[in-house]
């Protein structure tokens, strides 16, 4: 059953429902609801399933080099975990205002990117408050999904564009 929601997150089914997901699994909704007390419990195990491979796609890479390297490493990293984890992202966008756990979660994983990005660029932590915040969203998938989904925007031009932009909200002064 694990399986079978991961798959039709991956479809793009931003909302998969018990039923759904026991069609997909081949088991009657019976089934579903002996393994998972409700969607919620489901969404727990898939996360202690998934975290460590879904966190791996974002941590790591190489930190070595000047700033402007290391503004497109890190770019770079989100870009292709978000491209990765596109769906996943929007399903728990889409079902967070029902689940508390798909909040805290993703507040978890926000505070983990936004650690992760003072780790790539330390230079952060001496900007304004107000600038840092924005290199925060700058960097964020929110970002990323706009100027991919909505902008139409292709990968290395998304890339160059938030590049870009972190670039200069650290040396405006």
């Amino acid at each position: 059953m694990i399986d079978a929601t991961l798959e039709l997150m991956e479809e793009g089914v931003l909302i998969p429902t018990a039923q759904l997901i026991s069609e997909r699994a081949g088991v009657g909704i019976r089934s579903f609801f002996r393994h998972f007390a409700d969607m919620e419990s489901l969404f727990i195990e898939i996360d202690q399933q998934t975290r460590e491979s879904s966190e791996a796609l974002f941590i790591g890479g190489d930190r070595e080099g000047t700033t402007e390297k290391r503004i497109l490493h890190a770019v770079e990293r989100r870009a292709d975990g978000y491209e990765d984890q596109k769906n996943t992202i929007l399903c728990v966008a889409a079902l967070s205002w029902k689940h508390s756990f798909l909040r805290e979660n993703y507040a978890h994983y926000q505070r983990a990117l936004r650690k992760d990005l003072d780790d790539w660029l330390p230079e952060l932590k001496k900007l304004p408050r107000a600038r840092r915040e924005a290199i925060d969203a700058l960097a964020s998938f929110e970002m990323w999904h706009r100027l991919r989904s909505h902008q139409g925007l292709g990968k290395k031009q998304a890339i160059k564009i938030v590049v870009e932009m972190i670039s200069e909200a650290m040396a405006a002064s």
